[in-house]
Order: C-alpha cells, then sequence, then structure tokens
C-alpha cells in the first residue's frame, strides 16, 4: 500500500483501487482545501498508471454534510466546487462515491459528479441548498433530473428533504445499499466496472418532463407554498435550464445561485441558520451538568398535557399523567391516543410501534404517582391561584432533585416557586401548541432555579427536538410578551380603519404562516381576554386600550371552538364575521375616530417595527440574552418568516437607522407605545447592529 496525505484529503492505493478520504472533521464540510485537495486527488490518480479505480469516502460520521457555510459571506476562493467535480467526473479511470451519514448539498453534489454511488444503509442524501436562501450551484440542479428525473428531483430539491439509503435507491439516485463494511463493499462494487467506459450525467440528455405543463403548474405550486421565499421557486428555474445542453443549463444555474447567493433574504436564512446552533449556547451555564432524566410526570391532559406527554413519549421517556377526576383522565388518555394515531395515519409510525409507547405511559388521579418521576411538567389552566394548588402538591409527593417546571405561557414563575419549600428546583418550560410538533421550547429560569436545572432544561429539549431558547421573567417572556405588543397595534390599526382580514391579509404577504387575527381565532380569544382582565387593576392609565377583542368576546365568539370569532367559520373555512366589522364600526365611531385606509405596507412596517422595539427593550432588560434568542422565538414559535431571519435580523437588513426614523414617525401619533427603545437608539448612535451584540 502506498500513501500520499493532504491537509485534508488523503489518497491510499491498494491493489490498484485508490481510496480517496475527505477529512474535515466534524462534518467534513466542502471548503477551499478540500476543493483543492479533490482535484489533486484526481490529478494524482489519473497519473498513476498502478490505479485502474477509485472510491471517495468521508472520514469520521459522514461523507459530506454540504458547503462550508462560513464562506459565504466572503469572497469565493477557487477553485469553485464544479471545477473540483468536474476533475471527477472526466476521470477515464471509474469514480464511486461510498457515502455514510449525510450527503447533503455540495456533498451530493459531489456524489452525482462520480461516475457511481453506493451508500451505507443508514445514509441520508439531499439538497437543502433551499434553506439558506440559495440553489444547489454545483451541478445538482443539472445532473440530478437526468438521473432520476424531474418530478422526483423538484421534490428533492424544492423541499431540502433528506432521502434515507432505501428512498435513495428505490429513485434510483444511488446504485447499491452495501451489504456489510462500506469500504469494502465499494472496492468490490468498483472492481467490476474496471475497463468499461465511465458513465458521466453531464454527457446525456435529461428526459422529458412528466407532463406538458410540468414547470408551468409546479411554479404556481411553489409559489404559493414558499410564501415570498425565492430560493424555492428559483431552483424550479434552474431545473427549467436542464432541458439545456448541460454547458448551458450548468451555466444558468450557476448564475441563479451567485443572484442568490448576496441577497437578503440568503443573509437571513444564513443568520437563522446559525442562530439555531447559537441559541443553547448560555455561557452562565458553562460547566453546568444537567440532571438524569428518564421519566417524566404530566399534570394535566388538555391538548397542552397530552402534546407534551405525547412528545415525551416519543423522546423516549416514561410518562405519567395525572388529572383531577377520572373523566378527565379519560379524556386526557384519549387525547394521547388520537394525537399517536395521527402519526399512524400519517404512515409516520406503525402500530407496533404505537403500541410500546402506550405500554411506557401510565394515567392517575393521585399526585402521589408522580413521586418517582425525575422532571413533572404542569400544564394547567392559565390562573395563577390554580397553578399555586398544584405545585404546592407536587412539593409534598416529588422526590428530592426532581425537576418541577410550569408550562405558564405569562405568569409570574418566581411566585409560582414560592409556593415551594424548593424553588431552585423550579422552572419555566413554555411549550407552543400543538406541543408535539412545534419545536419551540421557551426556557425560563426564575430568580432562584439552580444553573443544573436549566441545564436539565436545555437537555430534555434537545432530546423532545425542541429549539431550547433561555428567557427571564416578565408577563409573556420573549414570544408572548412581543405577541402583545404587536396584537395591541393591529388593534389600534382596525379601530383607526383597518379590518381583521385586511390585517391579515398584509401579514401573510409579508410572509407569515397566519395572519394575527387568524392565529387568535385559532388559540381561543379567550385566552387573551384573560390577560386582558388580569392586567386590568395594573395597566397604565396612559396606554390607548382598544375594546374590541372585549365585545368580540363578551358576544361569545371566541374563535373557532365557538365557530365564530374575527371570522365565521363554516365547514371550517373561515370567512370575515359581518357582525365583528359592525363592532369595530362602532368602537371607532363611539371614539370620535375617523377611519381611514392603510396599505398592506404600512400594515407590515407598523406590526414589524413593534416586533424590533418591543424586542430591543427585551435584550436590554436581560429577558433574551441576545437579538438571535429573540429570533429564534419568532420564527420557532409565531410563525415568522425564516426568510426574513426574525424581527431583528430583519431590522438589520432594513437598516436600524431607517427602523428608528419610523419609529418616531409612530411616536409623534402616540408616544406611550412607540417610545424608541433605548438599546435601538444607542446602536443606531454607534453604528452598530444587533448582528454585533450576537457574539461569534
Amino acid at each position: 500500500m502506498t500513501e500520499t496525505k493532504g491537509a485534508t484529503v488523503s489518497v491510499a492505493v491498494e491493489d490498484g483501487i485508490a481510496m480517496v478520504t475527505v477529512d474535515n472533521p466534524p462534518v467534513n464540510a466542502i471548503s477551499q482545501a478540500i476543493r483543492q485537495g479533490l482535484i489533486d486527488a484526481m490529478a494524482e490518480i489519473n497519473g498513476n498508471p498502478e490505479v485502474a479505480a477509485a472510491i471517495i469516502i468521508g472520514a469520521g460520521r459522514y461523507f459530506m454534510a454540504g458547503a462550508d457555510v462560513r464562506e459565504f459571506d466572503k469572497p469565493a476562493l477557487p477553485p469553485s466546487l464544479p471545477e473540483a467535480i468536474a476533475s471527477i467526473e472526466s476521470s477515464e479511470k471509474p469514480v464511486v462515491a461510498a457515502i455514510h451519514g449525510v450527503a447533503l448539498g455540495g456533498g451530493l453534489e459531489v456524489a452525482l459528479g462520480c461516475h457511481y454511488r453506493i451508500v451505507d444503509p443508514g445514509a441520508k442524501l439531499g439538497l437543502p441548498e433551499v434553506a439558506l436562501g440559495i440553489i444547489p450551484g454545483s451541478g445538482g440542479t443539472q445532473r440530478l433530473p437526468r438521473l432520476i428525473g424531474f418530478a422526483k428531483a423538484l421534490d428533492l430539491i424544492s423541499s431540502g428533504r433528506q432521502a434515507g439509503a432505501g428512498e435513495a435507491a428505490e429513485m434510483g439516485l444511488v446504485d447499491a445499499v452495501a451489504e456489510g463494511e462500506l469500504a469494502a463493499a465499494a472496492m468490490d462494487f468498483i472492481r467490476q466496472r474496471i475497463g468499461a467506459a465511465p458513465p458521466r450525467l453531464s454527457a446525456i440528455d435529461a428526459p422529458a418532463p412528466e407532463s406538458q405543463d410540468f414547470f408551468e403548474t409546479a411554479r404556481r405550486r411553489l409559489a404559493r407554498r414558499a410564501r415570498g421565499q425565492e430560493s424555492i421557486v428559483r431552483a424550479l428555474d434552474a431545473l427549467e435550464a436542464a432541458t439545456l445542453p448541460f454547458d448551458q443549463g450548468a451555466k444558468r444555474e450557476r448564475e441563479i445561485f451567485n443572484e442568490l447567493r448576496g441577497s437578503d433574504q440568503a443573509k437571513a436564512l444564513r443568520h437563522a441558520f446559525f442562530a439555531e446552533r447559537a441559541v443553547a449556547k448560555v455561557a452562565a451555564l458553562d460547566g453546568a451538568k444537567p440532571r438524569e432524566v428518564a421519566s417524566i410526570g404530566v399534570v394535566g391532559g388538555g391538548t397542552m398535557g397530552a402534546g407534551i406527554a405525547v412528545a415525551s413519549l416519543r423522546a423516549g421517556y416514561q410518562v405519567t399523567m395525572v388529572e383531577a377526576s377520572t373523566d378527565a383522565l379519560t379524556r386526557g388518555l384519549g387525547n394521547v391516543e388520537k394525537n399517536l394515531d395521527g402519526y399512524v395515519s400519517r404512515g409516520r409510525m406503525s402500530e407496533e410501534t404505537k403500541a410500546g409507547l402506550m405500554a411506557e405511559f401510565t394515567g392517575a388521579v393521585d399526585y402521589g404517582a408522580l413521586g418517582p418521576a425525575d422532571l413533572i411538567i404542569e400544564a394547567v389552566f392559565e390562573d395563577m391561584a390554580v397553578k399555586k394548588d398544584v405545585f404546592a402538591k407536587l412539593d409534598a409527593v416529588a422526590k428530592p432533585g426532581a425537576v418541577l417546571a410550569t408550562n405558564t405561557s405569562y405568569l409570574d414563575i418566581d411566585e409560582i416557586a414560592a409556593a415551594t419549600n424548593r424553588p431552585g428546583d423550579v422552572i419555566g418550560l413554555h411549550f407552543f401548541a400543538p406541543a408535539h410538533i412545534m419545536r419551540l421550547l421557551e426556557i425560563i429560569r426564575a430568580a432562584s432555579t439552580t444553573p443544573d436545572v436549566v441545564a436539565t432544561g436545555f437537555a430534555v429539549g434537545r432530546r423532545l427536538g425542541k429549539v431550547g431558547v433561555l428567557a427571564g421573567i416578565c408577563d409573556g417572556f420573549i414570544g408572548n410578551r412581543i405577541s402583545a405588543k404587536f396584537r395591541q397595534q393591529a388593534y389600534a390599526m382596525i379601530e383607526d380603519g383597518a379590518l381583521p382580514w385586511e390585517v391579515d391579509a398584509a401579514m401573510e404577504a409579508f410572509g407569515m404562516a397566519m395572519g394575527p387575527f387568524r392565529v387568535m381565532d385559532l388559540s381561543g380569544l379567550d385566552i387573551t381576554w384573560a390577560m386582558r382582565k388580569r392586567q386590568a387593576p395594573t395597566r397604565d392609565p396612559r396606554e390607548r386600550y382598544v375594546a374590541i377583542a372585549d365585545r368580540i368576546c363578551e358576544a361569545g365568539w371566541l374563535g373557532q371552538k365557538t365557530g365564530r370569532g374575527w371570522y365565521v367559520y363554516e365547514d371550517g373555512k373561515p370567512s370575515p364575521n359581518a357582525d365583528a366589522e359592525s363592532i369595530i364600526i362602532e368602537e371607532s365611531e363611539k371614539k370620535g375616530i375617523a377611519r381611514r385606509p392603510f396599505t398592506a405596507q404600512e400594515i407590515q412596517d407598523r406590526i414589524l417595527y413593534a416586533m424590533i422595539n418591543e424586542g430591543a427593550k427585551i435584550v436590554e432588560e436581560g429577558i433574551a440574552q441576545r437579538p438571535l434568542d429573540v429570533d429564534m422565538v419568532e420564527i420557532m414559535g409565531y410563525g415568522f418568516p425564516r426568510w426574513r431571519g426574525g424581527p431583528m435580523c430583519a431590522a438589520d437588513i432594513i437598516g436600524l437607522d431607517q427602523v428608528l426614523g419610523k419609529i418616531r414617525d409612530y411616536a409623534r401619533e402616540d408616544a406611550f407605545y412607540w417610545a424608541p427603545a433605548p438599546l435601538l437608539q444607542r446602536l443606531v448612535a454607534d453604528g452598530k447592529t444587533f448582528s454585533d451584540l450576537n457574539g461569534g
């Protein structure tokens, strides 16, 4: 065996087969050194008469997990990835990609440039570039349809999803699934192909699209799904270019890639990518070791409690649910089973798996059943007296060292913790409905919460598949505090002349999953009504108060669950509630307000800038550690468009001076509501941005 080593790519030759190993831990990202190393390796292989074929494989846990995203904001360094791939594909000696772990983005494009592909049974393959605001830019949109057809290629590229080894083999993306050790299987595979002309995807024509109107139909469908995200639709433009000769299509692909790479959307999506990974880094927790959690107790079997139970079961925890009565417990157990049945009906869980999870789930009406639990999560009605009573009971039965968590959305956790003799063990774990699906978990640290309990919250959140965000105590924490502010602005606009469906349409055009009034109807108008009544005694008399939502609730219209709220629901479909519109107009007249029209842009600006201004105050007060924490809460829990990066990132992209100027304009109308955040003013004065506060 002879061996030549480079910085990140090594070539080892044994019995006429070159093993090219990419080694760039932790994920074998394709950096400039990797690109150059691949070119050098192929030159060495093709210049060595003792080499008859080659295998490209990744060191460690992965084949290649895509391009090095850290290079995206820097000038491109030669050689380019298309050049590296061309050096592989043009080889006269056959090359097979031996894929384990993942081959994503540029990693899969490298594999497509190889003549063959063999995968480990546990491997996953995908082109997730659209999630970063770009498209595959190294031939992926050109080679993939030539290999598997346009429909399957569009599915993979526009969704960014990953295909497992079995699916990849079935669709023709790979040539074989390895039996036994991958390197040995790849050696056997490529040895059988020595002497045959290496097949090159760039040398064949793409098949005809699946239908005559394939691209036209797909474009309409993708535009609806994308909700303003350009990369999803532009990926189709690049795929359509695969109907051209390869060189022309590849040139068009690269043009689109470069156009998107420097776009605001790509910058925002890169911010979201890094923020999602940075959000769990809490300096104050360095060295804190999470407590062991094997079993979880859930108090309450309603929608939220059942969702938490399902998420916990699916993460491998033993779960005990406690309810106040036998009837309530029966409903709670039914809610859990119904959620699991949903996974089964969608093909995401087998009946056997469901049965196994249900075997780890028990219910009781006696709090004593929670005694063995390592973590107990309360998910009862949002009422301080009720929650304090629950925690007093938990304090009496929970074992020493058990973590006691409240799922409160607004209430003071210090006050809840004071109902126990162990306030250091009490934490807020604020899940978002439906709790078994939504990825956000606000982890709220109370005054006495110990660092190991906070670390436990993050550890459990990770195991549940959640994105945990640390928050401090205030009314609504991060997400609901911001929501309260932009709801106030939405209420003010409908009192001044807009209508709820106009506000919703504008915010959905902005990219929100749902407009604020549709969200209120979905959640139930009684939730925020209860909050407003709770806050009434301490409300500042200078605050403009809009009573429209109260009148809607007083009429008994609480949203979808009553069939009427801001909208009327017939057959589940919303239509504007004319009676709600009458109430809105009455309230405007009562205050002597001359109603005026609002443009979609003004609606979007007022709601976005309200979020930015409140987010700045939350950061300044230490409720959120950094602006990126605010962004993650809004993206993961509130439907803020990821391609805008979150409200704080959006502010940086717009320009903080422009944002501040607009807020000052609004403050001339309502100085109380629109008082500019001092942090925002300081950043503008210092020529800095919110991203400067996020750290490295």
